[in-house]
């Protein structure tokens, strides 16, 4: 656990003295104050991450996690789980949603093994599996706390790597046939909300099964008791091995003040375990779109984040992410190219 908790101490807060000069130089901008909106926050958020006036996020990075969940045998997919394989293969080809969205967005997508149920040594695809799928949670523990952590450790080694390399933004990303499970799970413990309220239909899972659903997350958090103050717990409880990495990844970015774009409802039940382990690291994250999974604006609400994009998303993959890669980088643009009112010679 010596890599999470350097990670956690290594979490600082938002640099306030730069944030305050970049709100200056932004209100002093050839425009009215505040009137390219978010754009502006966003660039004051970017200063106050990297401590710099002038930050740049034209690095790219999308890691996608991959794994499989044992309450699959709860029945609350429509898709095989053969699927999961399928698609983290697409990945490193390079023809799903996220990968389309990447190229215009001029990102790398990192594909990574932490829990798929079959061996699939490609070149391409990152493996640090910890087990072959989660345990069905319906019937016990998803996993030990023991490997619930070694999951966050794989994100913080992952994003490690990719800022290494010089990236200077991430998104997070998953893939994982019934992952809406655990996550409408984590939302539930940690909003105290009954699972019928926070279960939506995930990869098109039939409305009038979700009481079906609803009841398995009911089961599963009843049998395990997971304590909605402690995210190792939760997350070992009812979570998955992707969206433990995503909280890794998330903190890491924090650790290395680098800003991490959090996609979709699975992302954002990542992320609430990221900031339940530590509450600095919300600092660090730009929330991307408004997906249409139900609990969405739930899980946004108690993380305390706003999405920017409402398009009606739910694919998943960090493909929200990645398309909000293009509106950050338009704010440090804004900031970089434009003139203030005293470079035009215009008195205000």
């Amino acid at each position: 656990m010596n890599n999470l908790n350097e990670t956690i101490k290594g979490i600082k807060g938002l640099d306030e003295k730069v944030m305050k000069k970049a709100k200056e130089r932004i209100d002093n901008l050839i425009k009215p104050p505040g009137s390219l909106g978010r754009l502006e926050e966003i660039s004051i958020h970017l200063s106050g991450i990297t401590g710099k006036l002038h930050p740049k996020v034209d690095n790219k990075s999308v890691i996608v996690m991959a794994a499989d969940h044992g309450v699959y045998e709860e029945k609350v997919a429509v898709f095989d789980q053969s699927v999961t394989v399928i698609q983290t293969k697409n990945f490193i080809k390079g023809v799903t949603g996220v990968c389309a969205l990447a190229k215009q967005a001029k990102a790398d997508v990192i594909a990574v093994d932490v829990g798929i149920k079959k061996d699939l040594n490609l070149e391409g695809i990152i493996n640090r599996k910890i087990k072959y799928g989660t345990s069905n949670m319906a019937k016990g523990p998803a996993m030990t706390k023991e490997e619930a952590i070694k999951a966050i450790e794989v994100g913080i080694e992952i994003a490690n790597k990719e800022i290494d390399k010089g990236k200077n933004i991430l998104a997070t990303g998953e893939m994982g046939i019934c992952n809406t499970t655990p996550s409408s799970a984590i939302v539930s413990v940690i909003g105290g909300y009954e699972p019928s309220l926070v279960t939506g239909v995930g990869a098109n899972y039939p409305k009038d099964k979700l009481d079906h659903k609803a009841s398995v997350i009911k089961k599963a958090i009843e049998i395990n008791k997971p304590n909605k103050e402690d995210a190792i717990d939760i997350l070992s409880k009812v979570g998955g091995l992707e969206i433990g990495a995503m909280a890794g990844v998330m903190l890491q970015g924090a650790n290395r003040r680098i800003p991490v774009v959090v996609d979709g409802f699975i992302c954002t039940a990542a992320a609430l375990i990221a900031c339940k382990i530590e509450p600095k690291c919300r600092e660090f994250l730009i929330p991307s779109h408004f997906s249409k999974e139900k609990a969405a604006k739930i899980a946004s609400d108690l993380l305390g984040l706003k999405p920017m994009l409402k398009m009606d998303m739910r694919l998943g993959e960090g493909s929200g992410a990645v398309l909000m890669f293009n509106l950050i980088e338009a704010a440090t643009y804004m900031n970089d190219e434009m003139i203030t009112f005293k470079e035009a010679g215009i008195e205000i």
